[in-house]
């Protein structure tokens, strides 16, 4: 899920910076109103469009792609999808701030002494972004951790997440002890892995602070 949704994001997020004006204005207003959208009202959109009788298999099947529908929810699948979908914009807007504060000059410095565009954008920008997309992938991975709504509705109870998982431990099997255990280990992980990124790479400079 992290991986995807950085990727999506880092791409998104190139495009809007090589957008007009406008373009990149309608660009971030979508981005913007999908916050506005709750999850479970999403996560039941995509149950109507990935479903047995939803629209993409309608679709496929209509111009002759499949003879049957496809197993798109209530399975590891469906929930990817769902997440990436919501993960997506977390991912765009530290990436986008990050290539915002890329001095132009020196990618035009670059071209000049005669490095084509490919090389470029892989051996000077892409670096550059560095910290956005640890940043982006620390964000997408901490959210990622404490998802619910939508592995409920697209797995179907088939797939469970750490989240779900500790639900049930407390409101069906009533094992608070294994709860509370599974959330501290969460919560431990989620500090060791800050921790640990702070020790290679200051969060302050991930996060658009300044290091003294």
């Amino acid at each position: 899920t992290t991986a995807a949704a950085v990727t999506l994001g880092y791409i998104v997020a190139y495009a809007m910076l090589n957008a007009l004006a406008h373009v990149r204005q309608r660009m971030m207003a979508i981005i913007l109103v999908s916050f506005w959208i709750s999850v479970l009202v999403r996560s039941f959109a995509w149950l109507m469009l990935l479903g047995h009788n939803g629209l993409i298999n309608n679709a496929l099947i209509a111009i002759g792609l499949i003879g049957e529908p496809l197993p798109l929810v209530r399975n590891e699948l469906g929930v990817l999808i769902g997440m990436i979908e919501y993960m997506v914009p977390y991912a765009i807007l530290p990436l986008l701030a990050n290539m915002q504060g890329i001095d132009g000059r020196v990618l035009s410095a670059s071209r000049s002494l005669g490095a084509s565009s490919t090389q470029t954008f892989f051996r000077v920008f892409l670096p550059l972004t560095r910290p956005g997309i640890v940043a982006a992938a620390l964000l997408v991975f901490i959210s990622s951790l404490g998802f619910y709504v939508t592995p409920a509705v697209l797995g179907g109870g088939k797939v469970q997440m750490i989240a779900e998982y500790i639900s049930v431990q407390l409101l069906v099997t009533v094992r608070w002890g294994t709860a509370a255990m599974l959330a501290t280990l969460m919560l431990f992980s989620v500090l060791v892995l800050m921790y640990v990124l702070n020790r290679f790479m200051k969060l302050s400079t991930i996060f658009g602070g300044r290091t003294r």
